[in-house]
């Protein structure tokens, strides 16, 4: 966990962290109001990719070394196409706070994937921690009995979503070591854009037809959610260590959903607060297993 010995640039970047990626759950919904959600997502990282550009000219960071790309690609395919796709299609489904609060499952993800490929240890708390965290996903699932098929499919791709984020944190390490977080971070982001390259002529057309609030959430995803969360996180997380860095990011949910009850009104099912507190617990307790080991 952030303590004391932690300079104020680490609390500072955490908070910027939390703060600009629960506001990106509600905002997502407000723009799917008049594009698709793979047209948003190449529109947000677009908008993400020109800006981290001219910062990248700016502050003349040098190209990836030609053996890394792959990789690079790779993990800005996961980090941001598949994440960012999955994520606007589940609140398709599902409304802005229930889906902040499925992505927090994304630590066990990340610990699953340290332990198959990088060989790290999970106790058995850890792992009844993580059967937890799916139950009050079960949960969150049958908190929308109504439009039951169509809320589990809004389910399903945000766990996918999850998934991708997973592998993008998890495999990182090793680039933020040798590039740094700033380089990093414009590398994969391009990467990512790069991917969704195909969507951006159909969201071109969507942009000019679309409602001053939906454009206005495009810019703000663009700029905010997208590219200073993911640099504070990558500061921190080189500063700190993934657990350290991620653990305490189960606040966002909690401020999604407030938000998400003042911009949009909406208020989750008993049922849907009971599995998010289920799996924040779930959550919790895998990671700090994890985190001792």
């Amino acid at each position: 966990m952030l303590n004391l010995k932690h300079g104020k640039s680490i609390y500072v970047a955490f908070g910027l962290t939390v703060l600009l990626w629960a506001t990106a759950f509600p905002i997502i919904k407000i723009a799917l109001h008049d594009f698709k959600a793979e047209n948003l997502s190449a529109l947000r990282l677009l908008i993400a990719t020109l800006i981290l550009f001219l910062i990248g000219i700016i502050k003349r960071i040098p190209l990836p070394d030609l053996r890394d790309i792959p990789f690079i690609i790779l993990l800005g395919f996961c980090g941001f196409t598949v994440y960012h796709v999955a994520l606007s299609i589940g609140e398709a489904y599902v409304s802005a706070g229930v889906a902040s609060l499925i992505v927090s499952t994304t630590p066990i993800f990340s610990a699953l994937l340290a332990i198959f490929f990088l060989r790290e240890k999970f106790s058995k708390l850890a792992w009844l921690g993580s059967i937890v965290a799916f139950i009050g996903v079960g949960f969150i699932s049958l908190g929308n009995g109504d439009k039951l098929t169509a809320f589990l499919l809004g389910v399903i791709s945000i766990l996918l979503a999850s998934f991708g984020e997973s592998i993008y944190f998890t495999f990182q390490k090793s680039f933020l070591e040798k590039y740094g977080f700033l380089p990093f971070t414009i590398y994969t982001i391009i990467a990512g854009t790069l991917c969704m390259s195909v969507f951006l002529p159909n969201s071109f057309h969507e942009l000019v037809n679309a409602h001053m609030p939906s454009i206005i959430s495009v810019l703000y995803l663009g700029v905010f959610p997208t590219v200073i969360p993911y640099i504070t996180l990558a500061y921190t997380i080189q500063k700190v260590g993934v657990s350290d860095a991620t653990i305490s990011l189960y606040l966002t949910p909690a401020i999604s959903l407030v938000l998400a009850y003042f911009l949009l009104g909406e208020i989750p099912t008993l049922l849907a607060i009971i599995g998010g507190v289920i799996t924040l617990i779930g959550v919790t307790i895998t990671s700090i297993n994890t985190e001792d080991k």
